[in-house]
């Protein structure tokens, strides 16, 4: 069996062969270098291999520039984020659960060239010698590009940018460095570039799934022929501390699932490859921190050509040929009706070298779910009979990875092809902890207490944001598929033109109708609320304020709806970074009522709709007199007006006078709206002392704050929905984009007040439960506690070197504290109790120093009882 530290091992040896010789021939790479890898070697001729991590949703997913996701083959070897130098996660979801969903995923393409059959993967994922894809070197602008809707004050990062987190690459299949694949084969490219484009949200209905968009072009002057593309995944699913979590996965393939509109049920296609542990490893009888009950897979939302041939392959790569195992169709069976293919491994799982991965490219097997392994018979008329000494085993899960690909179709020289797809995540996958005592013999039952209903609904949002429901973005006419819903029917769909769209009636009254799927253009567009606003952390003694201006989020327009739908901010303080941990503590929204109308000829019985957006105070008194008051009349007692039967409800909870029912004040509450939204054409009056427009200014302050913990705080900015497309209101996300601090004074204040250096807790007792009290390594579970402990300095300037000494004068630790006197935490600082030597600090009497920018030196005493 092959472990996860074999594949580690053979992970060093295929860094040491993917890069280019020095000049004596010899190849190296440095995998403790911590600094961006693109600068690991001369940047004229290393490709600029580069990582990165999606953060902003609640999949936080590693891509390369070398055609894979995730960290099992990085591109240039390391895991450090090459635009934020974080280390990344491969697929950690939730965001920072440290329960990881993918070990790697590739891309595969396979074509006819002329008379041979040629492959490029990112990666094979056995043979470990198959990372066939390069980006351009760093001089000729490889590397990955990041661009944000986030970011509208940075052209750079906001022009051409289509999500919160774009990272766009290119890279070739031309320009590798390994020969020598499986028995000898040197790899011959296909001579494609490839564009790679991936996007994230993190709107609530948009934040389980990340879109990937690819143009394959043919930079060769031969075509290629009969072309199949797919995408291989490797997942190893289970939480990061425990010890060989990769060896029991399971697969599948969900073609569609059923939904209720209006009381007709509808069929949604999804056609998602998935993926997950076998039982969600619950700890004993119920699912806690380290259990993995969550699914990811792989869903095409666009190809080529609208009819193309599609397989899902899964297998087994293993050393024991009765383990390396995949469903097998028997020969003569299936379109092509080939004799059955003799993989030359010994095993009928992993397809080694260029025909065999084409082969499984396009072989339209789909196979039977994981599951059923040990179900298939030796009369199977299908499947060719699995080794019995083993099908229990990987019907029971295994190191399992599959293949979902599709084709054929032909590149001309010059000519570029799109395809898109997308990586979803599901939650409450598994339900019943106890559910892996059904296999494996009776895998209905199993597959009955799994519940696909998260991932589905989160692959059908998918496509919806790549191709908005009815939505003309090409401006032809067309606006996509319509579903219709008439009392009594079981719901039909329509494909029509909306100019000339007839929906039939019912009883004489028209049907109820939406549309469900785009115009088959590409959009990569949502809702969105609108972007958080910039702010800042003031700390003080026992308090941190909180400055925050709102120009760009209160007079922005949704992408999608066109409206300026800001409803109000939120303010949210956590002491770790996951996003179910921050709590609210305060709130501003506008005041303004949903107007609820009667319409007696609803499907399936009259009743009440939302049809407008919300309606501010002053609308409605102008609508119905100086005098209405919308809480007066409740669903229980509604506004006749004319022929029009109403009932109103606040959005959301109306706090709107500052600084009375909210905590939130305005700092200039008598400033008037900007005589310009450009800082640049307004007069100075109307700025902040660092050029914001004082009118957006806000504030709150968070008193009676513990001092001696790490706070983390956010603003956000929320929307009020867009009833027309059913979705509730926008919130940005609580933990992207959060600042911590600690309720000490600044380093303002330090400087001013000529304030000392002082160091906490002070002794510092290894017997004081500090980590049960949640001061120490709240987000670090499975690490030691001799691993997450700390010695806070505080009161430091902003910039200066610390030191600590035994009382003989030899250097323990050295740390260079280096932050701009701006950032909320730049007069703190900790020591981990970890010396220079890598080793426990044991119990003792230390010096300690801190040498500021301009020499000052101040110097006192430590005590550590271990």
């Amino acid at each position: 069996m092959l472990s996860r530290i074999t594949k580690v091992t053979a992970l060093i040896t295929l860094l040491a062969l993917t890069l280019p010789p020095d000049a004596a021939g010899r190849w190296s790479v440095d995998l403790d270098d911590d600094k961006n890898l693109n600068t690991s070697l001369s940047a004229q001729t290393t490709p600029a291999f580069c990582i990165v991590a999606h953060r902003v949703g609640k999949v936080s997913l590693s891509v390369n520039n070398n055609g894979t996701l995730g960290t099992g083959w990085p591109a240039g070897g390391g895991t450090q984020d090459c635009i934020t130098n974080m280390v990344v996660p491969s697929c950690e979801y939730p965001i920072n659960s440290n329960v990881e969903y993918l070990f790697a995923a590739a891309f595969w393409i396979g074509a006819v060239v002329g008379r041979d059959t040629l492959m490029s993967s990112g990666a094979d994922g056995w043979s470990f010698n198959s990372n066939e894809f390069s980006p351009d070197w760093e001089s000729l602008g490889g590397g990955i590009v990041y661009r944000s809707i986030r970011s509208p004050e940075d052209p750079e990062i906001f022009n051409g940018a289509i999500s919160e987190e774009d990272y766009v690459a290119k890279y070739t299949d031309t320009a590798n460095y390994v020969e020598g694949g499986w028995r000898g084969e040197t790899h011959r490219p296909l001579n494609i570039e490839v564009s790679q484009r991936s996007y994230a949200w993190s709107y609530a209905y948009a934040e389980d799934f990340i879109l990937f968009d690819y143009e394959i072009r043919n930079i060769g002057e031969t075509p290629l022929e009969n072309v199949y593309m797919g995408f291989y995944n490797d997942s190893d699913v289970g939480f990061e501390g425990i010890q060989d979590y990769h060896t029991d996965d399971i697969c599948g393939f969900k073609e569609s699932f059923t939904t209720n509109y209006d009381g007709c049920d509808f069929v949604d296609t999804v056609n998602i490859a998935w993926i997950a542990d076998n039982d969600g490893d619950p700890d004993g009888a119920a699912y806690g921190e380290t259990s993995c009950p969550a699914v990811t897979g792989m869903r095409i939302v666009r190809t080529p050509a609208d009819v193309l041939d599609v397989s899902f392959n899964w297998w087994i790569s293993n050393a024991d040929t009765d383990l390396d195992f995949g469903p097998r169709e028997r020969a003569g069976v299936g379109r092509w009706e080939e004799d059955f293919r003799d993989f030359g491994t010994g095993g009928m799982g992993t397809p080694e070298g260029d025909r065999n991965k084409y082969y499984s490219l396009r072989n339209m097997e789909f196979d039977f779910d994981q599951v059923y392994t040990a179900q298939i018979s030796p009369a199977d008329p299908i499947w060719v009979y699995p080794p019995q000494s083993t099908a229990a085993d990987l019907s029971n899960g295994y190191d399992t990875r599959y293949l979902l690909s599709f084709g054929p179709f032909d590149i001309e020289p010059g000519e570029e092809l799109p395809i898109s797809f997308a990586f979803v995540a599901g939650e409450n996958f598994h339900t019943n902890p106890m559910n892996l005592g059904n296999l494996p013999n009776d895998p209905d039952a199993f597959m009955s207490n799994i519940d696909f209903s998260d991932l589905s609904l989160n692959a059908a949002w998918a496509g919806r944001v790549y191709d908005n429901p009815g939505v003309d973005t090409d401006d032809d006419g067309k606006y996509g598929k319509v579903r219709v819903c008439c009392s009594g029917t079981t719901g039909y769909s329509i494909d029509s033109l909306k100019d000339t769209l007839t929906i039939p009636d019912f009883d004489g009254d028209i049907c109820p109708y939406w549309y469900y799927e785009g115009d088959g253009v590409p959009d990569f567009r949502g809702a969105s609320p609108p972007p958080p606003p910039v702010f800042w952390l003031e700390p003080r003694v026992g308090s941190i304020r909180v400055r925050f201006n709102g120009k760009n989020t209160e007079t922005s327009r949704d992408v999608f709806s066109r409206l300026m739908d800001f409803e109000g901010y939120r303010i949210y303080v956590s002491r770790d970074a996951r996003e179910g941990s921050f709590s609210m503590v305060a709130s501003y929204d506008l005041e303004d009522y949903n107007r609820w109308v009667y319409n007696p000829d609803r499907h399936p019985d009259p009743g009440f709709e939302l049809l407008d957006v919300p309606f501010t105070i002053d609308s409605l008194k102008t609508l119905y007199g100086e005098d209405f008051n919308p809480l007066d009349y409740p669903e229980t007692s509604p506004f006749n007006w004319g022929d029009s039967l109403f009932y109103f409800v606040g959005q959301d909870y109306n706090c709107s006078e500052l600084g009375v029912v909210t905590p939130i004040v305005k700092i200039y509450p008598d400033q008037p709206y900007p005589s310009s939204l450009n800082p640049d054409s307004v007069d100075a009056s109307e700025l902040t002392d660092d050029g914001y427009l004082k009118y957006f200014e806000y504030e709150f302050v968070m008193d009676n704050v513990l001092p001696t913990v790490e706070w983390l705080i956010n603003v956000t900015a929320f929307d009020f929905g867009s009833p027309q497309s059913g979705l509730t209101s926008l919130e940005s996300t609580r933990s992207g984009g959060a600042q911590a601090a600690y309720a000490l004074s600044s380093a303002e204040a330090v400087e001013d007040d000529n304030l000392k250096v002082f160091v906490y807790p002070n002794p510092y007792r290894s017997d004081a439960n500090y980590r049960e009290d949640g001061f120490e390594g709240r987000l670090d579970a499975d690490r030691p506690d001799d691993r997450v402990r700390a010695l806070h300095f505080a009161n430091l300037p902003a910039k200066c070197t610390i030191r600590i000494y035994t009382l003989d004068g030899d250097l323990v630790r050295e740390i260079d504290h280096d932050r701009s006197p701006t950032d909320p935490e730049a007069s703190h600082d900790t020591w981990n109790l970890i010396t220079r030597n890598t080793q426990k600090a044991v119990s003792g009497i230390y010096y300690w120093t801190v040498e500021s920018e301009n020499g000052d030196t101040q110097v006192g005493k430590l005590v550590l009882i271990m």
